[in-house]
């Protein structure tokens, strides 16, 4: 019976050696009560994701090969936010074929109406007018604000939140950027507002405007890749509420309750921590005071 049994427990032994090895029964298991064929989902078994175009590191990082995606495509599973997502498709039993991406524009994915994805991703701050069109996720990413300006001009010199209010500035419209500049730093020059973040750049590089504004892990490639001869002035500081990024979700959808589940459980093991650190580590800014 001893060597029945000592065969026995070789046996399974081997089999859950084998089931890790690929992938199989040993691998992450099914969020509870999160089963894939109970999800709220766009299409029966797959999840339809969305973001904007172009999708910029470093949030989404591997040059596109698809004539839709004009930088960077989604699918790759590299970058901050791609990395993410296919983390949480993962957790939710989905493999990466299993998730498909389609271009959305900014402002369309918390505007009212019907969704036609699952959750949208593309760095979209959790702002209060935006929760009363559609329901957000828990933050994935805390934000800071900064400012990047060309190096030949004055604000490149400016260490004060104070010192910004003598330049003119621009900011993508509709965005928790543009806010930031009306309502803190109050410039005396009207800022000026521009469709996406390309125009931004745009803008910046024919001097049209003094500063740029944008979250600060952007920062990184628009002063390293965009606009030649720029730099990040500085982050900005806090005001109010911590700014947070949330994935974006047809307003009352039940999925959003077992995003949850995974974005936290991403968070307690220390994966969240561990993506930042690989796609978003990078030198320190000063923070304006």
């Amino acid at each position: 019976m001893r060597t029945v049994l000592f065969g026995l427990a070789l046996a399974i032994l081997a089999l859950g050696l084998a089931a890790t090895a690929t992938g199989g029964p040993a691998g992450p298991q099914a969020i509870p009560g999160c089963a894939k064929g109970s999800l709220n989902l766009v299409e029966a078994g797959q999840l339809s994701l969305a973001t904007d175009n172009p999708a910029f590191d470093p949030w989404w990082t591997g040059g596109s090969k698809s004539k839709d995606w004009e930088i960077n495509d989604p699918s790759t599973g590299q970058g901050y936010e791609s990395a993410v997502a296919y983390g949480i498709a993962k957790r939710l039993g989905f493999t990466k074929p299993q998730v498909t991406w389609e271009a959305v524009p900014f402002l369309k994915s918390f505007a009212p109406g019907k969704k036609s994805f699952d959750w949208y991703m593309a760095q979209v701050s959790n702002y209060p007018e935006r929760r009363k069109a559609v329901t957000f996720s828990a933050s994935y990413y805390a934000v800071n604000q900064a400012v990047a300006g060309l190096k030949s001009n004055p604000i490149s010199k400016v260490r004060s939140l104070a010192g910004l209010k003598k330049y003119r500035f621009g900011a993508s419209v509709g965005t928790t950027s543009y806010n930031y500049i009306v309502k803190y730093i109050k410039p005396d020059q009207t800022p000026r507002v521009y469709d996406n973040v390309n125009d931004v750049v745009t803008a910046l590089k024919n001097k049209q405007i003094d500063g740029l504004v944008t979250d600060f892990p952007s920062m990184g490639y628009i002063t390293n890749v965009q606009v030649p001869g720029s730099t990040v002035v500085g982050r900005l500081p806090n005001q109010g509420a911590q700014e947070h990024f949330g994935l974006v979700f047809q307003k009352g959808n039940p999925l959003a309750r077992c995003i949850n589940k995974a974005i936290n459980a991403m968070r307690a093991d220390g994966t969240l921590k561990r993506l930042e650190v690989r796609w978003l580590g990078q030198k320190g800014a000063p923070i304006l005071k």
